[in-house]
């Protein structure tokens, strides 16, 4: 497995908030292959201004986390799916988060998504947000490649 994530080797110069390389103040998220069947995991680490209240992730930056690596999830599988070797430029149709439980912010927290379903173009994804080995919240969204004349064309 290469050490670049996803964005890294296929969107350096995105300015995404959550997933951007490129963007200097964003999460900059890292989204990692894990397996041969779809996985993809990713690891993070907040920081107090991210913090809702002391030691409690905000609820926003979780689901900026969960979509932003539910796409990856998507285009990786679509590119895949597809047989080429740059992933299309994916955008939400729709997520569902579910806040489960106060997501700590004294370690890091764990992602992982896969594919429960795909077409050409798009796929739905379900993902997990872990911290301190409980899952914290949960995601479930629809993730749509785009084509041109569409705003996010090309953005990567």
């Amino acid at each position: 497995m290469s050490d670049q994530s996803l964005q890294e080797r296929h969107a350096p110069r995105n300015a995404c908030f959550g997933c951007g390389p490129a963007n200097v103040r964003g999460l900059k998220l890292r989204s990692f292959p894990a397996s041969t069947d779809g996985e993809v995991v990713c690891t993070w680490t907040p920081e107090p201004h991210h913090e809702a209240f002391p030691g409690v992730l905000s609820g926003g930056i979780i689901g900026t986390l969960l979509d932003c690596h539910s796409n990856w999830t998507a285009a990786w599988h679509l590119m895949n799916r597809a047989g080429v070797d740059h992933p299309p430029c994916t955008v939400t149709a729709d997520f569902h988060v579910i806040l489960k439980r106060p997501t700590p912010t004294d370690g890091p927290v764990h992602l992982a998504a896969r594919v429960s379903e795909s077409s050409d173009d798009r796929a739905v994804i379900e993902a997990t947000l872990t911290a301190g080995g409980k899952v914290c919240a949960t995601c479930r969204g629809t993730f749509v490649a785009v084509q041109p004349g569409h705003p996010a064309y090309h953005r990567w």
